[in-house]
């Protein structure tokens, strides 16, 4: 069966940072583009990083580009996030998303807190 699975999240300080780590099986994971998408409560959610099949093309949202970096390890079946330079605004539960045309997976989320 399909999986995504989302770990790495926890309670970190402002200035601090987070790797996001996302092991997925159950399908052909390089060929199909991995994102990250976070949502806070009360807001929609909102796509952080997108990166291509092989790695070279990555997509960040306004807000985050120049503190997150999104890679994957295709040996590794695996996505990661990795989130620096902390902010409030960057609560939120976020969710590992693997997409091919029509099809999409996602995992459960994991809870990022920045707080002091």
């Amino acid at each position: 069966q399909v999986q995504l699975v989302e770990s790495g999240g926890g309670l970190v300080q402002p200035g601090g940072s987070l790797r996001l780590s996302c092991a997925a099986s159950g399908f052909t994971f390089s060929t199909y583009v991995m994102s990250w998408y976070r949502q806070a409560p009360g807001k929609e959610r909102e796509l952080v990083a997108r990166i291509s099949t092989t790695g070279l093309n990555t997509l960040y949202a306004a807000s985050v580009k120049g503190r997150f970096t999104i890679s994957r390890d295709n040996a590794k079946n695996t996505a990661y996030l990795q989130m620096n330079s902390l902010k409030p605004e960057d609560t939120a539960v976020y969710y590992c998303n693997a997409e091919i045309a029509n099809t999409e997976y996602w995992g459960q989320g994991t809870q990022v807190t920045v707080s002091s």
